[in-house]
């Protein structure tokens, strides 16, 4: 069973320092909201990912069109990613952004990383056949990878949160917006990344 926390360790550490949309949203939240906001979607993974580990390993895996719903969910995903950043790329001052009550982060988490193929194709490729070895050996080897796994993807990302939370009052003024813009862009070419994944999924190009 060390063997499956071992591998949960990596796995877990390489996913949650890995760039993408939910990286990227946990920096944009911390920095317009706070540390609050940034771990609210540091945690939106284990709000999202068992129904796509049940939806991936019990049902689309016998599907003949696994690749083309995996290409509209990045579409539909592409399109939520690239208004995040079109909304990031237009920050207003740091002071009104703060005193948002509302800013709804967990909720942009749970979009992001619902709507982006990533999950789906990880539990599909790598996460399912470790899995299905770890419930082969014993009961309690498939708990200790899931546990192990998302202890550090979701623990690295809070830190993650924490940390630039921390190094905020740094920040203001003109290099905030610009700091913002910068991560909107990323977000706007994340997009771009998705929109890219879901056709070549849907086989509409080769590139």
């Amino acid at each position: 069973m060390t063997n499956f926390i071992t591998i949960g360790i990596v796995l877990g550490l390489s996913a949650g320092f890995a760039p993408g949309p939910l990286l990227t949203l946990v920096i944009s939240e911390t920095l317009r909201h706070d540390i609050r906001s940034g771990v609210k979607v540091a945690v939106s993974p284990i709000f999202t990912d068992l129904p796509i580990i049940i939806l991936t390993l019990a049902v689309l895996s016998q599907l003949s069109d696994f690749h083309n719903i995996l290409g509209i969910i990045s579409l539909i995903g592409g399109c939520v990613i690239l208004f995040m950043g079109c909304e990031s790329m237009n920050p207003e001052s740091p002071e009104s952004e703060f005193s948002e009550t509302e800013p709804k982060s967990l909720l942009k988490g749970i979009l992001a990383n619902a709507l982006s193929p990533h999950p789906y194709l990880f539990w599909f490729s790598v996460g399912g056949p470790i899995m299905s070895r770890a419930m082969n050996q014993n009961v309690a080897a498939p708990f200790a990878f899931i546990g192990s796994f998302y202890v550090l993807l979701v623990g690295s990302k809070i830190l993650l949160a924490v940390l630039i939370g921390r190094s905020k009052s740094f920040l203001s003024g003109t290099f905030y917006i610009y700091t913002m813009r910068l991560l909107g862009l990323a977000l706007c070419i994340l997009a771009l990344l998705l929109f890219r994944d879901g056709l070549k999924l849907l086989g509409t190009i080769t590139f």
